[in-house]
């Protein structure tokens, strides 16, 4: 019985073991908490009871829950999981199709192309130059006759 005890190293890895399942039973529990609030299924009732149960017996409640409602624990992570991956492959697939600022050059190349057709005079072409360079600038668009862009 005193084996353990005659070996220092022995009585590290028993401390060790212990702290370990303890460190354990922790994350079981709060993970059984977040569970029954999670639960969409179970009324208002349902979870007061399991969460007294699991906090006032809390061996005998966890073990009861993870035998009862430990199948549905596995489904509702995989649900939500997959409902995360769901919502984070829209954003992305917004953000992704969300039309991107043309490039400086891109806005001098038209600017350009608007003077030399005549719809804008050269002083307003500078000015546009200086708001596309500045990086202050909207981006052009096509302007009536007359009008300068951005103006």
């Amino acid at each position: 019985m005193y084996l353990a005890y005659d070996f220092p190293l022995l009585s590290t890895f028993w401390a060790l073991l212990w702290f370990f399942l303890w460190i354990l039973w922790f994350v079981l529990l709060f993970r059984i908490i977040v569970d029954i609030f999670r639960d969409d299924d179970m009324n208002g009732w349902a979870k007061a009871g399991w969460l007294a149960f699991a906090v006032l017996l809390p061996f005998l409640g966890v073990f009861v829950y993870v035998i009862a409602r430990g199948k549905g624990m596995g489904r509702r992570e995989i649900a939500q999981a997959r409902a995360q991956q769901k919502e984070f492959d829209s954003y992305i697939r917004e953000t992704a199709s969300a039309p991107a600022r043309p490039s400086s050059v891109d806005e001098l190349a038209r600017l350009s192309e608007l003077r030399s057709r005549g719809d804008i005079t050269d002083e307003e072409f500078r000015q546009a130059k200086a708001l596309v360079l500045s990086e202050n600038g909207p981006t052009v668009s096509s302007p009536p006759s007359g009008t300068a862009p951005g103006l």
